[in-house]
């Protein structure tokens, strides 16, 4: 079960290696130089063990002879001495200081340094005790903050935003499904469900000698610690406290076993209760009859056809009426990847994007999308090197120049993502608004605005008829920030009004909006639109995150914008005004 560490495991290898030399206060070209390797590494095109095979890697954009021996050296052994080094001097669990809100690199070495910290128990108690306000610019204040940051962080922690569960496991589902014997093996539980966040990582697989594959999944080359083994169950601990359940069961009970660790919990108390009117109850094993015979089901389709239903989609699978709409043939047919015509906002290196307007119009384009709406920053965002009226005009020209060269084999538009601002005015007057054919405004900047205040903010750009799309429009950050406290129902009752079209964003750590607002606002008759926000070319195929999000809203293909053809799209904002 030998692999190849991913160009994304490389990145997260990198940027560990970042915090901790600057935790240590080592030089700041070094921990740039880590950084860029990670970003460098995240938009390969092609594996970086393809590229050490043929001894390119110092062909990787920054990437020097240091870190490309480093490199090597991962890719080879799976192990880095360096690193290894590095943990013996720093603390390890100092990197997870991290992510308390406002706590940088040079407060957590500071409270190391200075009190001994070593990990976030040991930073509460010192807080607590009154030890952190004495250091070196820190105060009453300061230390109170640092203790409301840990509970922020309390509150979120024990879960994994997708973005990082989901590549994970398909590694992890890789190497199962080669261990000789297995006929499948599937995620389950909220990962499956396709959750914005995840608890414990659960996995189903089908075999007949349970032993093998209990084995290889113990053994796995990820694993930390085995925390519990029996002979169908396995629980064990990765790396960064990650931890992960499989349950193997004979094949032909594989479909009951895969939807009871599916859930969720009350979904499934829903399918028994059906269940038992029948006469039966359900397990993860099989339907036991009164006599106490079996009904075996060998996938989900055999157990829902036994209660008298259709399959139902996992993202689904919430108790929120799925399987009385399955009851009554009322599941609405949900929006697949395959339907996706269209990128509405993309950024170019003429704000903070990674690459050209063609390289990302080529990329869109060998990705089937027939429209790509090129959307970079305003000036009022400084740190994304925002386009001003000028730089807006030089653009237009390049766009059209790239669009000429590529024909009618993908439709570009100029868009702009304009920048709410903290008094809710837009970074450009109307006349600016009326010359783009897409305008997209969004919130990034005072967002701990007081309610009434900050949902007037964004009330502004939804009821601005040059404004097409509300961008992430609560600028959560899953497992980081929580978002705007914004008053939804005033949101939604202005979009309906205004027609304006409310985007999830498909951005594994944004999501946003979440499938609860987004289905909201469905069942308000507002459109969605479903964007990646990419950055590089390789953000375009974050879609899939955000078209899981629109599922789990019960969003069907119409009601998504960037579904339809470049012609309806054209007519529907011109019709915008």
């Amino acid at each position: 079960m030998n692999r190849q560490l991913t160009n994304q495991e490389l990145a997260q290898t990198f940027r560990y290696i970042a915090d901790l030399l600057e935790i240590k206060g080592e030089v700041i070209y070094k921990i740039l130089a880590y950084r860029k390797a990670a970003d460098s590494l995240e938009a390969l095109s092609q594996p970086a063990s393809e590229l050490q095979r043929s001894g390119k890697l110092l062909e990787i954009p920054g990437v020097g002879k240091a870190i490309a021996e480093k490199m090597d050296e991962l890719l080879s052994t799976g192990h880095l001495e360096f690193l290894e080094k590095l943990e013996t001097e720093v603390p390890p669990e100092l990197v997870g200081l991290l992510q308390i809100p406002e706590v940088g690199p040079k407060k957590v070495a500071l409270f190391w340094r200075q009190a001994g910290v070593t990990n976030l128990q040991e930073l509460e108690a010192a807080a607590r005790a009154g030890k952190l306000r004495g250091l070196q610019g820190m105060g009453e204040k300061s230390e109170a903050k640092v203790l409301a940051g840990i509970e922020a962080l309390r509150r979120r922690s024990g879960r994994i935003p997708l973005g990082k569960a989901w590549p994970f496991v398909q590694g992890l589902l890789a190497d199962l499904r080669q261990v000789p014997g297995v006929n499948a093996a599937e995620m389950a539980g909220s990962l499956r469900r396709m959750r914005s966040t995840v608890g414990d990582i659960d996995l189903v697989a089908a075999a007949n000698d349970s032993r093998v594959v209990m084995e290889a999944f113990t053994h796995h080359p990820w694993v930390r610690q085995v925390v519990s083994q029996g002979d169908t169950k396995a629980s064990v601990e990765f790396e960064h406290n990650l931890r992960a359940q499989l349950w193997v069961h004979p094949p032909e009970r594989f479909g009951t076993a895969l939807c009871y660790a599916t859930g969720s919990k009350d979904h499934n108390v829903r399918l028994r209760e059906l269940a038992l009117k029948q006469g039966l109850s359900l397990s993860d094993q099989a339907f036991l009859r009164p006599d106490g015979s079996e009904i075996l089901c060998a996938s989900e389709q055999e157990v829902y056809a036994q209660l008298g239903l259709p399959w139902i989609p996992p993202e689904l699978r919430e108790d929120r009426g799925e399987v009385q709409a399955a009851r009554s043939g009322a599941l609405p047919a949900l929006l697949d990847l395959g339907d996706i015509r269209a990128e509405l906002h993309s950024h170019t290196t003429w704000s903070d994007g990674k690459a050209s307007i063609e390289t990302m119009a080529e990329a869109a384009r060998q990705r089937g999308l027939k429209t790509l709406v090129i959307s970079d920053h305003s000036v009022g965002l400084g740190v994304a090197g925002g386009l001003s009226v000028e730089g807006l005009q030089r653009q237009r020209a390049e766009i059209d120049a790239v669009q000429q060269r590529l024909g009618d084999s993908i439709l570009l538009l100029q868009g702009c993502e304009v920048e709410i601002r903290a008094d809710g005015t837009l970074d450009f007057p109307d006349e600016v608004l009326a010359r783009l054919d897409v305008v997209t405004a969004s919130l990034h900047t005072s967002l701990g605005q007081p309610r009434e205040q900050i949902t007037h903010r964004l009330l502004n750009a939804v009821r601005n008829r040059h404004v097409d799309l509300i961008g992430h429009p609560t600028g959560r950050i899953v497992g980081g920030r929580e978002g705007a406290d914004l008053d939804m129902e005033a949101v939604f009752a202005a979009a309906q009004e205004s027609g304006v079209s409310l985007e999830i964003n498909a951005n594994p750590s944004r999501l946003d909006l979440d499938d609860v607002h987004a289905r909201r606002a469905l069942d308000l008759g507002i459109r969605l639109c479903i964007n990646t926000d990419a950055h590089s070319p390789q953000e375009l195929d974050l879609e899939f995150f955000g078209v899981a999000t629109a599922r789990r809203a019960w969003a069907s293909a119409e009601q998504v914008i960037n579904t339809w053809e470049p012609e309806r799209l054209v007519s529907w904002f011109a019709a915008r005004g």
